[in-house]
């Protein structure tokens, strides 16, 4: 707390904002005083965490928690504090970990899990590096949830509608907002790098410098969180929704990863040569082998399985490549040093924490198990069959099925994520759409 009190000081801070990341990766947590939160613990009720995206308790609510509703334990972690640069008094946002009562982790946290797999690679003398990059769209104001989204009105006053990937003109239609985002990004100490427009109208990715992973789910975590800010204060939305629109393509939460060793900081997918070593192809085997049964956690709403579509810049089946971005895995060309592999199947939509735990916790179980890959695709890979999951309730079975999911993340996380899960699938079921109502109100 001295380094976190000495913060709060130097930047004057009158309020904290005492932050937690629940199932969907969104902020849940509370405003505090600065002299209260000096002062006193930080509590939340743990049912929070087993909170459906509707709001709604899953039925085995009382299983997964105390039936009492009783509060866990937050602890500021000092490496998380940023200033809030859109708050109106100067005010710190601190990310805290989850306690029970009795002092230990909560299982159910995300954050957590991702701690949990860091340890086991800490474990084994090695130490993940990952860079994520995060797709989105700016969206106009949307008010009806039956009215589909649109792009906003840019500087010129029209509005985009041809897909530009890579436009420097296209993504200068929205420069006031991109510059706040970025003004924001600083002033949080962001670790952002480059900006591109990215294939959909009004789609942009931005890309994250490598380093730490929880530090760089932090950051993720924060980023959304941030740019959501920023679109509101211009009057339009940005939104992180896997597949937003019918006719655009998807956003994707892709993470490049390697792992060094600890006591060298040399990457251990390489050889003394600068050669890929058996050890790199182990992680790509395990990410081919477990990415089906831990797929929920890449893709974890029921919009999520609308973007692996053939054809559309997304991932379909388990092939990797060299440089090649038609596969769901994919092997940047680079030096020794940053050899890696690319997991392109996240959605933006993804809890980072999940996402990058699962990430690693697939190649992990790729390298201490020797899992060999299959041979490198080459051409294009969307022809392929598919061969992932295409809706949630598929992937929430396959979940059941992995025993290496509870080995990784425990067996009371994974219970808890396949009860909120499941809620929301049957809460979605029960919605009749449009184009039932289209095809099937007379037809049938």
């Amino acid at each position: 707390m001295d380094k976190i009190t000495k913060w709060l000081a130097e930047h004057n801070i009158s309020e904290v904002e005492c932050l937690v990341p629940d199932m969907s990766g969104n902020a849940r947590g509370k405003f505090t005083p600065t002299d209260k939160f000096l002062t006193e613990d930080s509590r939340l009720p743990e049912s929070i965490l087993v909170q459906t995206v509707t709001g709604d308790y899953v039925d085995e609510h009382n299983e997964l928690v105390d039936p009492a509703d009783t509060d866990m334990l937050l602890v500021p972690d000092p490496d998380s504090v940023r200033l809030n640069p859109w708050a109106n008094e100067p005010t710190a946002q601190i990310i805290h970990d989850c306690y029970t009562r009795d002092g230990q982790p909560h299982p159910i946290s995300t954050r957590n899990i991702l701690k949990f797999v860091l340890a086991k690679y800490e474990a084994m003398g090695w130490k993940p590096v990952v860079a994520p990059e995060v797709e989105f769209y700016l969206v106009k104001r949307n008010l009806d949830p039956d009215e589909k989204l649109s792009a906003p009105v840019g500087r010129s006053g029209r509005t985009e509608k041809t897909r530009q990937s890579y436009s420097i003109d296209a993504a200068n239609e929205y420069e006031p907002i991109i510059e706040d985002m970025y003004d924001f990004s600083e002033a949080q100490g962001l670790d952002v790098d480059t900006l591109i427009h990215e294939s959909g109208t009004a789609q942009m990715e931005i890309n994250f410098l490598h380093g730490d992973a929880l530090r760089l789910a932090d950051q993720v975590f924060t980023f959304k969180r941030t740019v959501r800010e920023t679109a509101l204060r211009h009057g339009i939305y940005a939104t992180f929704m896997a597949k937003p629109m019918e006719d655009e393509p998807g956003s994707a939460l892709h993470i490049h990863q390697s792992v060094v060793d600890i006591e060298t900081g040399k990457n251990i997918f390489v050889d003394e040569d600068g050669r890929e070593n058996q050890r790199f192809m182990h992680f790509i085997g395990g990410m081919q082998k477990y990415t089906p049964g831990f797929i929920s956690f890449f893709a974890p709403n029921v919009n999520s399985y609308r973007r692996f579509t053939p054809e559309i810049a997304a991932p379909t089946s388990l092939h990797w490549g060299y440089d090649n971005r038609t596969t769901g895995l994919r092997v940047p060309d680079s030096s020794p040093q940053a050899k890696r592999l690319e997991n392109r199947f996240p959605g933006a939509d993804c809890n980072p924490y999940l996402a990058i735990a699962t990430s690693l916790a697939c190649g992990y179980l790729g390298m201490v198990n020797e899992i060999e890959p299959t041979p490198p695709y080459k051409g294009d890979c969307s022809s392929e069959p598919i061969s992932l999951p295409r809706t949630q309730e598929h992937a929430l079975s396959l979940l059941l099925e992995c025993e290496e999911a509870a080995e990784m993340f425990g067996e009371k996380f994974v219970r808890a994520w396949s009860a909120i899960k499941r809620d929301e699938y049957e809460e979605f079921n029960r919605v009749i759409s449009s184009w039932e109502r289209e095809y099937l109100l007379l037809n049938v």
